[in-house]
């Protein structure tokens, strides 16, 4: 809740912001004739609309869970950075048609240096403004305050370019506001488009971060009972709740009180190292050498022929019941994966007849 109560905080000091700089925009616009600081104004009141969006959007996201939502309301954070890249994209587009207007019809404007002055201050104001939030959306982790901060940031250019257009016109009697105002929202509706996939992701389900996924394996198996962690699934509910699952590498001698503390451990030590609820599951490796390790290695060496197998896994021989099984990472671009795992097999088969093969086939989802 305190992350809640700092995003709002921050929010607050963006209205605030905001509210005085389309006070004084608009008063600058009216006197000196200049749409281009009008339409600035009005830009700051959809900077102030942004944060008056992620505030509402934070108090959604920080609802408790319920019957309907178990995972609590979390992703309700992605929506709103998906709405703010919007109004950033709305802005970006409405800015560039006025540019475009104002390059093929440019305005009589009346500049003075007093309304120089009040420009530069507001350009400063949203630098200072833009630096501030986006800091602290990375601090928060708030896809919505990084998307605002660069908001203010592209604010602060076009007021800029509003500045050197007022300047020109003053010292030499030259309108270039409109096409300094079409480059920078050109780059400002790149970045618009560039938030709304970041968050579009977020909400479909990202990749696992690969620094992560590489920290936590390697915290798992710092632990001399497990041989391998495979299989890491990690799910979002939003940035500060993240659920996923793995699977444990272990010898097949351990009894099930010794697998249920090592489990209990290890699910206590993620969550105090890396804030995320975790659940394990367990790969049996055989603990008898010879033939079984002749046989993984055969394995290998055919798997060695097939460039699209990333990873196999889990290998397990069941003498009893006399199958062998294991699992196979094949590369997302593969056309053909269900007729590698065939071929794999039948290579297995014809040296191991008296075994049957069971094999399953994972997504490359981490690493």
């Amino acid at each position: 809740m305190e992350r809640g109560r700092k995003i709002v905080r921050v929010s607050l000091i963006g209205i605030a912001v905001n509210l005085i700089l389309v006070a004084f925009k608009a008063a600058v616009g009216f006197v000196t004739n200049s749409i281009a600081v009008i339409m600035d104004a009005v830009n700051n009141l959809s900077d102030a609309l942004s944060s008056v969006i992620t505030i509402v959007g934070t108090k959604l996201a920080g609802k408790e869970p319920d019957r309907k939502h178990p995972y609590g309301h979390g992703q309700i954070e992605y929506v709103t950075s998906v709405t703010v890249a919007v109004i950033v994209l709305a802005a970006g587009a409405a800015a560039l048609k006025e540019s475009v207007e104002k390059i093929i019809s440019p305005s009589q404007t009346h500049y003075t240096a007093v309304s120089l002055v009040i420009i530069a201050v507001a350009v400063g104001a949203k630098l200072l403004l833009s630096r501030y939030v986006r800091r602290q959306g990375r601090k928060l982790n708030s896809e919505a305050l990084i998307a605002s901060g660069t908001d203010a940031m592209f604010d602060a250019l076009i007021s800029f370019a509003t500045l050197v257009g007022a300047a020109a016109a003053m010292v030499w009697h030259v309108s270039i506001e409109g096409w300094l105002g079409a480059g920078i929202c050109v780059i400002m509706l790149r970045s618009g488009v560039e938030m709304l996939l970041e968050s579009l992701g977020q909400i479909i389900g990202a990749r696992v971060d690969s620094q992560l996924s590489v920290k936590l394996k390697t915290a798992i198996c710092q632990h001399p009972q497990v041989l391998g962690a495979y299989d890491l699934s990690l799910h979002r509910y939003g940035p500060e709740k993240i659920i996923g699952s793995v699977h444990i590498e272990v010898p097949d001698d351990m009894t099930a009180r010794e697998i249920h503390a090592l489990t209990r451990k290890l699910m206590g030590e993620v969550f105090d190292e890396f804030g995320i609820l975790l659940t394990i599951g367990i790969y049996a490796s055989n603990t008898v050498e010879g033939k079984y390790a002749r046989m993984k290695e055969e394995l290998r060496e055919i798997i060695a022929g097939y460039p699209e197998v990333l990873q196999m896994h889990g290998f397990y021989v069941d003498t009893e019941a006399g199958s062998v099984w294991f699992d196979l990472i094949i590369d997302f671009a593969s056309k053909r994966k269900d007729q590698i795992r065939d071929e794999i097999v039948a290579e297995m088969k014809k040296r191991y007849p008296e075994y049957t093969f069971g094999v399953m086939l994972d997504n490359d989802v981490s690493d």
